[in-house]
């Protein structure tokens, strides 16, 4: 018989059987990644491993317990169902799995070949495909069979004026078409913020309009030397930095390389889509995909020794193997903050929230939604791009990083933050890069 982890066997029976072999009604049952908090019908509160293999697991699998407790009042028809074992015959036939074979495809009906065929000498492999082949959706068969007939035209019927007529309309859209997708790409990389480009319209040659936004983005470039010197990414974490200092938070600085476990720990496992993306390195450790771990940490270690609420922030690199896109990198600089304590509320973090993009002049909008390792989230957008998902605690995750107090908390990208700040066109231009510095490529 397969081993069931202790909170499904909970689940199941809504029942606990605890160390002294009392078996009690359980009221509430929370999970985390390794533990459980049970809260009993008699108001009796436990915290457990949530294990296939411990004494609790045992009983509840085996339908043992020494008597009920008399605080939880539990109905004898619930005590004398748990009490019913399942007979080894019942249970050989509980494993028995049947497994039937799907019934063959009936054969092909026999198609009937049409008159024209015949008289055109059509090869038989044609009637192949057309049997085998299903059309295409808005494309009947006869049409199809149309479009063959045109690119493969018979030698018989063919005349230089037919050709010509059936591909003219190809041969004056390529003529059309000034620029090449790689020069195109090229192109639309020299373009500064805020600069666009209509290639339809466009009248100068590649080469003319290459050279015309070299010399503008060295213009840009050597601008930006004279007046600051500054690149937006550290910039934008120094203003951040000084704000939270400034609005009482305490600034930590956690490892990069951290254990593969404070992901487990997380709810990211071996068996979880977000475990791919991680960069491990070697057995044990990985680098770190986001700054919530050390942040657990420090909460943990700060409380009792800071003033109530305890209040810290981090900025700092984070790594993931994200897929290309405008809004994805795999080397990224998250911002996170949280509170834990007293006035860890919604309306406390929404008003952090606002206090911090005013401060950075973006706009945004918040919506509600949820995600896999914190459940419900609050999240806050820029037009399409997400910029932050903010949570409000506690959840039962925190059980296994010791924190026991209400909190809130949220994370954004740097990187996104800049996007968003200069409306940069690709999240490239505002990342750690050698293509392009403060967005504006360096490729020149």
């Amino acid at each position: 018989m397969e081993k069931k982890p202790l909170d499904t066997l909970i689940s199941k029976n809504g029942l606990w059987v605890s160390r002294n072999g009392r078996l009690h009604g359980v009221k509430k049952c929370e999970t985390s990644q390794k533990y459980i908090r049970i809260e009993m019908d008699c108001g009796d509160i436990v915290t457990v491993r949530n294990s296939k293999n411990s004494r609790s697991a045992r009983a509840l699998r085996n339908h043992k317990f020494q008597k009920p407790c008399k605080h939880c009042r539990l109905s004898d028809d619930r005590i004398n169902e748990f009490s019913r074992k399942i007979s080894r015959k019942d249970e050989a036939e509980i494993k028995i799995v049947r497994s039937f074979r799907l019934p063959p495809e009936k054969p092909a009906e026999p198609v009937t070949v049409p008159a024209e065929a015949i008289e055109n000498n059509k090869p038989a492999t044609n009637i192949q495909n057309h049997i085998h082949n299903e059309p295409r959706a808005g494309i009947t068969a006869d049409s199809s069979t149309n479009h063959r007939s045109n690119l493969k035209p018979d030698k018989s019927s063919s005349s230089p004026s037919k050709p010509k007529k059936t591909f003219q309309p190809h041969q004056a859209k390529s003529k059309k078409t000034e620029f090449t997708s790689l020069q195109k790409n090229r192109i639309l990389s020299l373009l500064g913020p805020g600069e666009m480009i209509s290639f339809s319209k466009e009248k100068r040659s590649f080469a003319e309009l290459e050279s015309t936004l070299t010399l503008q983005r060295k213009k840009d470039i050597r601008e930006m030397y004279e007046d600051s010197r500054e690149n937006l990414l550290g910039k934008l974490e120094r203003t951040i930095t000084e704000f939270f200092v400034d609005m009482g938070f305490l600034e930590v600085k956690s490892p990069i390389l951290i254990p593969f476990e404070y992901m487990e720990r997380m709810g990211v496992g071996e068996d979880k889509k977000l475990s791919e993306q991680i960069f491990r390195v070697g057995d044990n450790m990985c680098l770190r995909p986001m700054l919530a771990p050390g942040l657990y940490n420090h909460l943990r270690k700060f409380d009792n020794v800071l003033p109530d609420p305890v209040r810290i922030f981090e900025i700092g690199p984070c790594y993931r193997k994200e897929s290309d896109g405008n809004s994805h990198l795999e080397e990224f600089t998250m911002l996170n903050f949280c509170q834990m304590g007293s006035n860890c509320t919604r309306d406390e973090l929404e008003y952090l929230i606002k206090e911090l993009l005013d401060f950075l002049g973006i706009e945004y909008r918040i919506e509600a939604d949820s995600c896999m390792v914190y459940g419900n989230t609050i999240d806050v957008m820029h037009k399409k791009m997400e910029l932050s998902s903010a949570v409000v605690g506690p959840i039962p995750m925190d059980m296994d990083w010791g924190v026991n107090k209400p909190w809130i908390g949220a994370g954004f990208g740097l990187e996104r933050l800049l996007k968003a700040k200069h409306d940069f066109k690709n999240i490239k231009r505002a990342a750690r890069s050698e293509a392009y510095y403060n967005g504006i490529s360096i490729n020149l």
